[in-house]
């Protein structure tokens, strides 16, 4: 059964989009071990574009309740979480010629409550991150901008795989996310009583604080 859809014949466009054939008589998981096909089914012109086709193969995906990181395509690598439990790593790699490549890896950091998870664009721009993103570290946090994003109610609320991703980055050096957080709006709080009290008659626009936790 398909929820959403009903009375539906797929465009000529979708199916060139995602890399299909009409004359296709099967379609199993074995179609995701072709990285031809996984490209295609992954591209803004697919996947943001055609419901129909991506239904069937998040379904098909989730009944075989398989996600293994080296055979995501390295658009999806980043913040993807094997069915394993293990987070996927996006690695670089330079050949003699100076070119950079990228493959997804499996990492030994497991995920207590998600796993076969691969995390959607809505969350990787809530939480001002890129899917490019090659290495994740603390510094990450030294940036106002970005725990702006990650302690914003669309972030924190909403995309836990992130939060658990830099909860547990965070704890690794002894700091709360929370406690980040928390200063993070304490800190707007601030500027904004200071700009406030300066200039009275015409008070300054200052970016909403964060939610609080």
């Amino acid at each position: 059964m398909v929820e959403k859809l009903s009375g539906y014949i797929e465009t000529d466009q979708c199916v060139n989009a995602c890399g299909l054939q009409r004359e296709g008589i099967e379609i199993s998981f074995d179609t995701f071990l072709s990285s031809k096909f996984t490209e295609h089914l992954c591209s803004p012109a697919c996947y943001q574009n055609c419901p129909n086709i991506v239904d069937l193969f998040l379904n098909l995906a989730a009944g075989e309740g398989k996600v293994i990181c080296e055979n995501l395509p390295t658009n999806l690598c980043s913040f993807a979480i094997a069915s394993s439990g293990k987070r996927c790593v996006l690695e670089n790699n330079k050949n003699e010629q100076g070119k950079t490549s990228y493959t997804c890896k499996t990492s030994e950091v497991m995920v207590e409550k998600l796993s076969g998870y691969i995390e959607t664009d809505q969350c990787v721009n809530a939480c001002g991150l890129q899917r490019e993103g090659v290495e994740i570290s603390f510094d990450t946090f030294l940036s106002s901008k970005f725990t702006a994003h990650l302690c914003s109610s669309a972030c924190y609320h909403n995309c836990p795989n992130v939060v658990d991703l830099f909860l547990n980055l965070a704890a690794g050096e002894g700091v709360s996310l929370p406690s980040i957080c928390k200063n993070q709006k304490e800190i707007y709080q601030t500027m904004y009583k200071a700009l406030s009290s300066a200039a009275p008659a015409a008070a300054p626009h200052v970016a909403p604080a964060p939610t609080s936790f």
